[in-house]
């Protein structure tokens, strides 16, 4: 129960979960808020005798990123954050060298493409990041036939 109005029916007899992270209206049925963020923060045991914390990551560029914490207080879940960085990285390096190469926006937007799928495929695992972006702005350069030499030192 809370103080809140259901803007549907007029009744007060809202539930609040915080767990869920919703209210609901108990006589109509109305979600009237949903992915409530909930400044608190909660531990449980674990069977080890550690703790663990329970919550859901609010990403700063939202979206629907729902890592939680496991076993030993070890975050899983951050990798879409880092995967930005990455990304962000790479869209810098590629304009950079696209620039140098007076290559056009379109082919290098074609070559970020490429580079995010080499990731998504972990293609670029164990390699030099210079070389994958190089790589990938000579793929574009084949594909659109503009000739272009790359040398990556």
């Amino acid at each position: 129960m809370s103080s809140k109005v259901c803007r549907n029916c007029g009744s007060t007899d809202i539930d609040v979960d915080q767990a869920r992270g919703d209210a609901v209206c108990m006589t109509c049925g109305s979600v009237l808020e949903d992915n409530i963020i909930v400044s608190e923060v909660e531990f449980v045991e674990t069977g080890g005798g550690g703790s663990s914390a329970v919550g859901q990551f609010v990403s700063s560029e939202g979206g629907n990123i729902n890592p939680s914490f496991g076993e030993n207080n070890h975050y899983q879940g951050m990798g879409r954050e880092s995967r930005a960085q990455t990304v962000q990285r790479a869209r810098h390096s590629i304009n950079t060298l696209g620039h140098q190469l007076q290559m056009n926006k379109h082919c290098l937007d074609t070559a970020l493409n490429f580079y995010k799928m080499a990731l998504t495929k972990h293609l670029t695992r164990g390699r030099k990041s210079a070389h994958v972006i190089a790589a990938c702005l000579y793929l574009v350069c084949r594909t659109e036939g503009t000739p272009r030499i790359l040398c990556v030192t």
